[in-house]
């Protein structure tokens, strides 16, 4: 059992990025009472200031000393930044948790979501990848099903938020969104087409032989190194669509054996971090308006798929803040599993 320090102290690396705000904040009611963090920025934001528990703490510059006596370093900057940085955090003695794609398909690194593969942190690995927000939030939805009949085959389209692309994306709607109600032109200039009332592939590169997306490969790789299913067959679609936070994803589910609707509302509600939105009579289903700025994801939407006369697909649909379980939160629930906090 690892001892809880009383007074930790916590690197955020990417502090004023969307995702590291959002660590900061749940650390600030996840972390211990005496916790203390040290915040690393691009020198562009060096000086400027964030606020924990009440106090001012000022950006810092990353140098070979910025990880002397930190704890625990909670990477949420490029994958280069991390690869640079993240053996010096781990030489200086700090446990890692890394948010960029750099070590999440290292099979000497864990890949973890700590309601569904948790015991990968008892051994307390001195690095640890967090998932890719979409793999995260829909391993959450499969992952109670899969325990009641293996999930052979995933078939998705995923609906993603702007949060996805960082806090400039986000910026990026809200001042195209208000361009076109005043009837303006607005250039995109971070997404490469307009935003506002729009649906477009996901903006990460095409590989030009599969025809699939980034984002896409490392969904499908991910979710099978998560759920420790190489075998499992996963198409997906990655669109960006005008959401500032929380992303959707339907799933049509193929299990090994037909799994009653009934059961399966039963074991998702069961779940950690699972919360079931599925009112027929209402016509409620997950949406981001609700999943935004929360911890569960929310599942629902439950039904037989008809196209399959055996009766062992199932459609699913799910809602998760990206911000949070997708990125930040898991993170933080990472480090508080391998540091004992309670």
């Amino acid at each position: 059992m690892t001892q809880t320090k009383s007074h930790p102290l916590i690197a955020v690396i990417g502090a004023t990025g969307a995702v590291g705000a959002e660590m900061l904040a749940c650390l600030e009611t996840m972390s211990p009472a005496g916790a203390q963090v040290r915040l690393f920025a691009s020198e562009r934001s060096v000086g400027r200031t964030a606020t924990f528990r009440g106090a001012a703490v000022a950006m810092q510059a990353l140098n070979a000393d910025a990880f002397d006596g930190v704890d625990v370093a909670l990477f949420a900057s490029s994958k280069d930044v991390s690869r640079a940085f993240a053996p010096v955090a781990r030489a200086k003695g700090a446990v890692v948790v890394d948010n960029s794609s750099a070590y999440r398909m290292d099979p000497a690194t864990p890949l973890v979501v700590p309601e569904i593969n948790g015991e990968q942190l008892k051994g307390r690995p001195s690095l640890v990848a967090n998932p890719n927000c979409t793999a995260a939030i829909m391993a959450m939805a499969l992952w109670p099903l899969h325990n009641l009949s293996p999930v052979r085959r995933v078939v998705a389209s995923t609906y993603q938020a702007a949060s996805g692309a960082g806090a400039a994306a986000m910026e990026e709607l809200e001042a195209s969104t208000r361009a076109y109600l005043a009837g303006e032109t607005y250039a995109p200039k971070v997404l490469p087409h307009p935003y506002a009332f729009n649906v477009f592939s996901h903006n990460d590169a095409i590989d030009l032989e599969s025809g699939y997306n980034g984002e896409e490969l490392k969904v499908m790789a991910e979710l099978r190194k998560i759920m420790t299913a190489p075998d499992m067959r996963i198409a997906i679609t990655c669109v960006r669509v005008p959401v500032l936070r929380a992303h959707v994803i339907s799933m049509s589910v193929e299990t090994d054996a037909p799994i009653d609707l009934d059961d399966a509302r039963r074991a998702l509600a069961a779940a950690p971090g699972v919360k079931v939105v599925d009112d027929r009579a209402r016509n409620h289903f997950p949406m981001p308006i609700e999943s935004s700025g929360k911890d569960e994801v929310l599942v629902g939407r439950l039904r037989q798929d008809l196209s399959d006369p055996s009766g062992r697909t199932m459609m699913v649909f799910a809602s998760g803040d990206q911000l949070r379980k997708g990125a930040a939160l898991n993170a933080v629930q990472i480090a508080a599993a391998l540091e004992g906090w309670t």
